[in-house]
């Protein structure tokens, strides 16, 4: 009598052996019909097992995970990412040696029995009868495929998992029928095909080509026979028979499955007998996943696009539809990442600044007019060993992209003020007096009607970078020399909101997510943005007006079964920022930055080019940011906790007093755009012929007059009311600053463009107090 559980009666594995021996003694399973509910046997406990006929007759097989590979414009590799490690091949590119290997030990039969082997069945009831518990299976590879099937749709989720490989009568009675459906419709072949490529074999490998490349380096279509019997004898047991951790457990385990071929004359004797004395030859491959495998320091970018595909409605309505169309993989990404500038940007990074630098460089290039990113990288390596100075964030991109939360663009962000300037009707000639020293002017117009005031009884002063700075100023010579006093008194009577605008309509938005805040300050660059945004911005310039958001994805395509299936991507919208006329001109401001002003060291000699440099406040950030016609770019240098000021400091091996944005992102801007313009057309800009000023002043001040901004954002500064004169709209502003905005009378128009008067607020830079939380380059305490 067989042995019977201690609370009475048989265990389920040997109800599950006597339920199927009876039915396979009645002919049923051969027949395909259907079988009786468990529950008339009284073989289950309630609601643990469905009727056979209740359960769903199509079982449908899962899409198999698999590597998503990602590559660049030309097609080339950049990286390839999984979820499970696995590549699909057909039949025919498995080696027949393997084929023959996991038949012979796993299911024997397999081509001379249905989806249930009746003898193998009743062997198993007769030795697990005797045994008194489950000496033997019965399972043949088609009901194997059926519970992989179960085990892949759970994914990585526990429970699921846990369902699927739980020993249970009801899970034993769901396989069978599938079984016997899948049998009926795949045929002994494309079973043998499924099982192979869905199966584990250790390691990290799924499907016997990963396996094959991971002990071997090979393709499956080269394995020997002994190779074949190595990996068919791991199924079984992957921890157990690990040949990499256990070779003597290995070798006993293949020496067997080699044997079995010889018994079932797959091979001869002779031919098992010498594959056995033959050594493992293990040439084991490290399994290689995820952007840490990026080619030419790609790896940031290839994290964006992950990030795309997992944040982009285009990929699937939920988050969740998202995330399984990423681990499933599959894919071919095909990216617009350029690999001469990706390689560019690399070697100008490597050669200005050192990943152990006290403070990083972050640097991206796009195409105007397409939005394409060309190239991203950072100086801090991708990855996660922060002793190594590596890094998961990136730099270059905004917060909800996988960044910080951005960096003050300092006086890179002028143009946009001169753009709004411009677009509106001021002439590029416009003279201010822009003195070395002012108060902030007060009143400035705000959006909707509102008005930004100091508060009078501590006004704001504003300084430029040398005392030898002072106008009056046009704008060419204001912009060449970046002079702070000539942009506040600008954007004082122009107004906040064309300013404001203007940036919107260039993609210039917080790094945080957040939304820009209505203050003068805002002239001079201190609410913190990322170099993707900066260098799309900029490329707007270069494409004489139109603004196009940034992309990374040229196409998709999914692997299904044997066919590529394309996915729709996300696409650039591209849009009128601001006439071709505007455009023009500040291309003609900006040039002359280059070629006479602060931005010399960043310039491409016979190449047309166009830059602004930026320096913010206690120099806890530097910038340039340039094009030419047919690229884009923005670097960053600064420290990314925005802890070190770049005074005293040493950057790629050169020391500096004082860090200025033509002098250290500069050349590093140049160099990167000389490598991946090599080669390319050089096109001219349209430029407009702009008048010199009646100021000049030789005596010019040395290195970059960035938004070195005295005292910015320390005093409370008012924005106040809407139309109608209503509440105040108080609160405190980034980085310690208050604004209050009051409102106009009732029905009075708005003066787009107010006479600036010289009486000004504190706290007109927000995002600049000293050891603020608004300080740029926390990133939520990300490093």
């Amino acid at each position: 009598m067989p042995k019977k559980r201690s609370g009475g009666g048989l265990s389920p594995m040997q109800q599950a052996a006597k339920f199927l021996g009876v039915s396979v003694l009645a002919g049923a399973v051969m027949a395909g019909i259907a079988l009786p509910a468990a529950g008339a046997l009284g073989l289950a406990a309630k609601g643990s097992v469905q009727g056979f006929d209740e359960i769903p007759a199509n079982l449908k097989s899962p899409q198999l995970s698999q590597r998503t590979t990602i590559l660049d414009d030309q097609g080339k590799q950049i990286a390839t990412v999984y979820s499970r490690d696995r590549t699909v091949v057909d039949l025919k590119d498995i080696s027949p040696y393997l084929q023959k290997a996991i038949v012979a030990i796993e299911d024997s039969r397999f081509y001379k029995h249905g989806a249930v082997d009746l003898k193998g069945v009743l062997r198993a009831v007769n030795k697990n009868a005797q045994e008194g518990g489950v000496a033997q299976g019965a399972s043949t590879l088609t009901q194997q495929l059926v519970k992989n099937y179960f085990i892949e749709e759970a994914g990585d989720d526990p429970t699921k998992v846990a369902e699927a490989t739980q020993q249970t009568l009801g899970r034993k009675i769901r396989e069978l029928k599938y079984a016997i459906q899948i049998e009926d419709k795949l045929g002994k072949k494309k079973i043998l095909e499924n099982y192979l490529n869905i199966t584990f074999f250790g390691e990290q490998a799924y499907g016997v080509e990963a396996a094959a490349q991971r002990y071997f380096s090979k393709h499956a279509k080269d394995l020997n026979v002994q190779e074949s019997a190595l990996l068919a004898g791991i199924v079984q047991s992957p921890s157990r028979y690990d040949p990499v951790n256990d070779e003597a457990e290995a070798t006993k385990r293949r020496n067997i499955v080699l044997q079995r071929m010889a018994e079932l004359g797959d091979i001869s004797q002779k031919e098992a007998d010498q594959a056995k004395q033959t050594p493992l030859g293990l040439h084991t491959s490290r399994p290689k996943n995820g952007c840490i495998t990026a080619v030419k320091g790609a790896g940031f970018f290839c994290d964006y696009v992950r990030q795309v595909v997992l944040t982009d409605p285009v990929f699937g309505k939920s988050k969740e539809q998202r995330a399984k169309l990423w681990n499933r993989g599959g894919l071919t990404i095909r990216t617009t990442l350029d690999p001469q500038a990706q390689q560019s940007v690399q070697e100008s990074i490597k050669d200005h600044v050192y990943k152990s630098d006290p403070v990083a460089t972050a640097a991206t290039i796009v195409e105007p007019g397409t939005g394409k990113i060309l190239a991203m990288g950072q100086s801090r390596p991708y990855g996660v060993n922060v002793r190594n100075d590596e890094t998961t964030i990136n730099l270059s991109v905004n917060h909800d992209m996988g960044g910080g939360v951005g960096y003050q663009p300092g006086s890179t962000f002028k143009p946009i003020v001169a753009a709004a300037a411009i677009e509106g009707g001021k002439p590029a000639t416009q003279e201010y007096s822009s003195p070395y020293e002012m108060t902030y002017p007060s009143p400035v117009s705000a959006c909707d009607g509102k008005t930004w005031r100091d508060d009078p009884r501590k006004p704001t002063k504003l300084t430029n970078e040398n005392e030898e700075e002072h106008g009056p100023y046009g704008m060419k010579e204001a912009t060449a020399k970046s002079v702070n006093t000539y942009y506040v008194q600008l954007i004082s009577d122009i107004g906040i909101c064309p300013v404001v605008d203007m940036a919107k309509k260039m993609g210039v938005h917080r790094a945080d997510g957040r939304q820009l805040r209505q203050a003068p300050s805002i002239a001079l660059g201190t609410q913190e943005m990322s170099p993707l945004t900066m260098a799309s911005a900029y490329a707007a310039f270069a494409s004489r007006g139109m603004y196009c958001t940034p992309v990374a994805i040229e196409s998709v395509t999914r692997k299904a079964g044997s066919e590529q299936k394309s996915l729709e991507v996300p696409k650039s919208t591209c849009s009128r920022a601001m006439s071709e006329n505007t455009a023009d001109t500040v291309s003609t401001l900006l040039k002359g930055v280059v070629e006479d002003g602060t931005g010399q060291e960043a310039g491409l000699g016979s190449r047309a080019s166009a830059g602004k440099t930026g320096t913010t406040d206690e120099r806890f950030a530097a910038w340039f940011v340039g094009y030419t016609p047919n690229m884009a770019g923005a670097v960053w240098v600064g420290d990314p906790q925005h802890k070190r000021k770049m005074t005293a400091i040493t950057i790629g091996g050169i020391p500096h007093d004082k860090v200025y944005g033509g002098e250290v992102p500069g050349p590093i801007w140049r160099d990167m755009m000389s490598g991946a313009l090599d080669g390319r057309p050089a096109p001219d800009f349209h430029l407009v012929d702009i008048p010199d000023g009646s100021h000049e002043d030789d005596d010019q001040g040395k290195g970059d007059r960035g938004a070195t901004d005295g005292n910015n954002g320390d005093t409370p500064g008012q924005v106040t009311g809407g139309p109608t004169g209503g509440p105040t709209g108080g609160g405190t502003a980034d980085g310690g600053t208050t604004g209050t905005t009051t409102g106009t009378a009732t029905g009075a128009p708005r003066n787009p463009f107010p006479t600036p008067t010289l009486s000004f607020p504190e706290g007109l830079f927000e995002g600049q107090t000293n050891g603020g939380t608004g300080r740029n380059g926390h990133g939520g305490g990300r490093h």
